[in-house]
């Protein structure tokens, strides 16, 4: 059997110096294949051209200046308001009694004010003499002719009013005739004549009624001069009672002077 023999340093060395070669040249050989595959692939660039003539570019947009921000005034320094000296304290004055007395102000009088002129003003021209003659002559006929319009209206009024009391006064007569006839007829009828009565001598009687006609007082105001005639009278007069209302309640009369004859004229 052969056994190997010992090798010596030297040739150790070579071979670690081939193994670390050999292995250094697989690094650096993988490095490479590694860089290779991640790099990207080179583009191409390719260029178009065309016969129609290019667009005109856009004029650019107008800028609008804006106004320049006007720059704030400075404000003003606050004013440092120097302190106060101390005054110094106020002697004790020595108060002297006058002993003349101080005599008041007399007020002083108003200005007047002075008065401005007015302006005269224009006066406008004056008629002649026959104008103004004719026109105070047409004032006067027109003043006669309203006064007697007015006269002639005064004396119609003032007739019509006459015409009319007269119809007043005549109705109201004639009111007051009927409204006495009915009572002296009422008392009539109501009468017991005594004997012996000679012509026809008249009393005179008045006498107090309500408002319904009802007899409350008869007193005698005349005799007739025949004693039995006056009580006959007053007692038919009493029973007349309520005596006759007239036709025109205005004529009414609280008292009522009757005047009575025997026999009717």
């Amino acid at each position: 059997m052969i056994l190997p023999q010992p090798q010596s340093e030297k040739e150790k060395l070579k071979s670690l110096a081939l193994a670390a070669g050999v292995h250094l040249a697989l690094v650096l050989a993988l490095f490479l294949g590694v860089q290779w595959k991640s790099r990207p692939p080179a583009s191409v660039e390719v260029e178009l051209w065309s016969n129609t003539p290019a667009p005109r570019p856009a004029p650019p947009p107008e800028q609008v200046m804006k106004p320049e921000p006007k720059p704030e005034p400075p404000k003003p320094e606050p004013k440092v308001e120097p302190k106060p000296e101390p005054k110094p304290e106020p002697k004790p004055e020595i108060a002297v009694k006058d002993d003349k007395k101080k005599e008041p102000k007399k007020p002083e009088p108003p200005k007047k004010e002075e008065v401005k002129p007015e302006p005269k003003k224009s006066e406008p021209p004056r008629p002649s003499f026959d104008e103004e003659l004719k026109r105070e002559q047409k004032q006067l006929d027109q003043q006669k002719r309203m006064q007697a319009q007015a006269a002639r209206a005064d004396a119609e009024m003032r007739a019509l009013a006459d015409a009319r009391a007269e119809q007043a006064s005549a109705a109201r007569s004639r009111g007051l005739a009927d409204y006495a006839g009915k009572i002296r007829g009422k008392i009539r009828g109501n009468i017991v004549m005594p004997q012996g009565v000679q012509g026809n001598p008249e009393a005179i009687f008045m006498v107090t009624q309500l408002p319904s006609g009802e007899v409350i007082d008869v007193k005698m105001k005349k005799s007739s001069g025949n004693a039995s005639l006056d009580s006959a009278i007053e007692r038919a007069i009493l029973k007349s009672s309520p005596l006759p209302k007239p036709d025109q309640p205005e004529l009414f009369q609280r008292v009522l002077e009757i005047k009575y004859r025997p026999f009717e004229e």
